[in-house]
């Protein structure tokens, strides 16, 4: 293995990004003589494609989330299964993924990003590469923009997932492991908290890069026994942090951008709970690290997926709106029973998992990369005029004047 490309989507440092370094630090540890390399589709076509695709997706979430929800479940989640979306993409995307491929000649793709792995799995698929691939998935289900065909290695985040793609899509259970959504090697498992005073509770909030738009609101005002108090991680979100800065509250304490995974780990072992939104990465760092998590808002989409299925399972608490949010923190954190029934719920979740360290994925990969090796078939290339000319008359045909 002399060269390992990553695939994420979009320019903003999202969970696509940090599974991909996650996933590179791993490989690099073990086989530090190889190429790595993580590129961004949308920025290699084009800079300014780039930077619009990423602006446009942050506006049409944050401004329009309720018609970003509907489309994401439609296209990407309802049961009926869509195939007019990818097509389209497909016709647009296609050979500038070749494209990149041919440039790059890695022998291992890992794709982090549901978009790319479809690009490589149809590519693998029409015959145009036989580059060794695998999925690493960064929310609690599996869309159905994911690549199937042709990825020779999936790590999935549950069992569930694995389940899925078994009955769903009759892929081998031998292409899948259950490792959970895989954190950096900097996040430590079962650290001593450090808190400065045991009669305080201490409560970080964290709302991803850019800060919990609705932070403010959540924070109370004043405190009758101070028993709680507040570490606000606000991300890049310089205004959200002048604003709690300014108003001077002896319980809250505003954090700046943090980059260092170390001091990220170091902060979550300070802590007591975390409230948060059920992004994919960082709620499986607080699930390594058990911590309890807490959920107060949730983005459209993906995020509203993985918050069913991790209240399903009792792995957060959902905040409800219409209550005090410090009884609603202390119901949980000072019941011993809460806390005995989240313990459990953790267990299960942790067990589930076949394969939780690095070096066992690592092993993965190289054997699945031997079997690619040695594989007696490969998918029949198709001329190259041929199959563009056959995808581009079914997208007029079946999409575009249908």
């Amino acid at each position: 293995m002399k060269k390992v490309l990553f695939l994420p989507l979009f320019q903003m440092q999202s969970g696509h990004h940090q599974v991909s370094e996650t996933m590179m630090n791993l490989l690099k540890k073990r086989n530090p003589s190889a190429e790595y390399k993580k590129i961004e589709l949308f920025t290699y076509i084009n800079e300014s494609l780039g930077e619009t695709v990423t602006k446009g997706y942050l506006t049409w979430i944050n401004d329009f989330p309720k018609a970003y929800e509907w489309i994401y479940k439609k296209a990407g989640y309802s049961e009926e299964k869509k195939d007019k979306p990818k097509r389209t993409l497909e016709f647009f995307f296609l050979r500038k993924m070749e494209q990149l491929l041919e440039e790059e000649k890695p022998d291992l793709v890992v794709c982090t990003q549901a978009f790319s792995s479809y690009l490589v799995s149809r590519l693998k698929m029409y015959g145009r590469t036989q580059v060794a691939a695998i999925n690493v998935y960064t929310d609690f289900f599996v869309n159905h923009f994911w690549g199937k065909e042709g990825i020779d290695l999936h790590f999935v985040p549950t069992a569930d997932v694995k389940e899925y793609l078994v009955r769903e899509h009759r892929l081998s259970p031998n292409q899948i492991q259950v490792t959970g959504i895989p954190i950096h090697s900097e996040f430590k498992r079962g650290q001593a908290n450090v808190k400065k005073d045991q009669k305080e509770n201490q409560v970080l909030i964290a709302g991803g890069s850019s800060g919990l738009g609705d932070i403010v609101d959540l924070i109370p005002r004043e405190q009758k026994d101070q028993s709680i108090s507040y570490l606000v991680l606000c991300g890049s979100n310089k205004k959200l942090y002048q604003e709690l800065k300014a108003m001077n509250l002896p319980h809250v304490k505003p954090l700046s951008y943090i980059s260092s995974r170390k001091e990220m780990n170091d902060l979550y072992d300070k802590v007591d709970a975390i409230i948060t939104k059920p992004g994919g990465v960082t709620i499986s760092e607080v699930l390594y690290k058990e911590i309890p998590i807490f959920v107060y808002s949730s983005l459209p989409g993906q995020e509203t997926i993985n918050l069913d299925y991790l209240k399903k399972h009792g792995l957060v608490t959902e905040l409800s709106k219409q209550s005090p949010i410090e009884a609603q923190l202390k119901a949980v954190l000072e019941n011993a029973e809460s806390i005995a029934d989240y313990k459990e719920s953790l267990q299960l979740y942790h067990d589930s998992k076949e394969q939780a360290t690095h070096a066992e994925m690592y092993q993965s990969v190289i054997k699945m990369m031997d079997e690619v090796r040695n594989r007696s078939y490969r998918f029949a290339p198709a001329a190259k005029s041929t199959w563009y000319k056959v995808v581009g008359k079914y997208i007029k045909e079946k999409i575009l004047y249908n």
